[in-house]
């Protein structure tokens, strides 16, 4: 199986990206990531809803990506394609409560990478774990507009409790309405890092945003 630890040391600062957070352009998207890649993120996953690229071009877009981690030496995760991160070989593939089941997606991605659920309740969390998850991102933290499936905020309280029922080996992620302003809060419920998606893309400058969520990741 995977290094959890290792896992647990990238996922700090990780981001979420498509093209949907970067006006509809794949340029800018891979501009946004090699910005955020040399500030400090060390999981990056491509998560492209809703946008008009095919399946070619998502994968000629996931193929740039993959490439600016290696480079930068972070994971690459893809979100819910279990077909796409297996012609890519990602690092990781993450899947919600509505795809696929664990078990098919462990049957389907090997070994050797990592699964990452989605997971918004103890018992989620626990299924997860149980399911042989090798992390899990818990939310949403905050409201958030920019997941339209994010659900209602549990916010750090509701993440405290899934780490104390699933205990310390099982990496977790916040993620949902993460800012610089209260990205320690989510840290010191149990977080190993924080997710984000406009806390980057958004920003003025992608490569600060990271470095200043990294430099809060270590502080703790």
């Amino acid at each position: 199986m995977n290094d959890r630890q290792t896992l647990r040391e990238k996922m700090g600062v990780y981001l979420v990206i498509g093209t949907q957070d970067c006006g509809f352009s794949s340029e800018k998207t891979i501009e946004i990531a090699r910005e955020a890649l040399a500030g400090g993120v060390g999981t990056l996953q491509l998560r492209d809803k809703g946008s008009k690229l095919t399946s070619e071009e998502r994968h000629g877009l996931g193929r740039q990506l993959q490439q600016l981690c290696r480079e930068a030496q972070a994971l690459f995760f893809v979100n819910d394609d279990v077909e796409l991160a297996v012609r890519l070989q990602a690092d990781g593939v993450h899947v919600g409560q509505d795809d696929m089941q664990l078990a098919e997606v462990r049957a389907k991605v090997g070994e050797a990478m990592y699964i990452g659920v989605s997971a918004g309740t103890v018992e989620e969390a626990l299924a997860a774990k149980s399911g042989g998850a090798d992390c899990i991102g818990v939310g949403a933290m905050f409201a958030t507009s920019s997941k339209a499936d994010a659900g209602e905020p549990i916010g750090p309280a509701g993440l405290r409790a899934i780490r104390e029922a699933v205990g310390s080996d099982l990496p977790i992620v916040g993620i949902g309405g993460i800012t610089l302003e209260n990205a320690e809060q989510v840290l010191r419920a149990g977080a190993d890092g924080v997710a984000v998606i406009s806390a980057i893309s958004r920003a003025d400058s992608p490569r600060k945003a990271a470095a200043d969520l990294l430099r809060i990741v270590r502080s703790i």
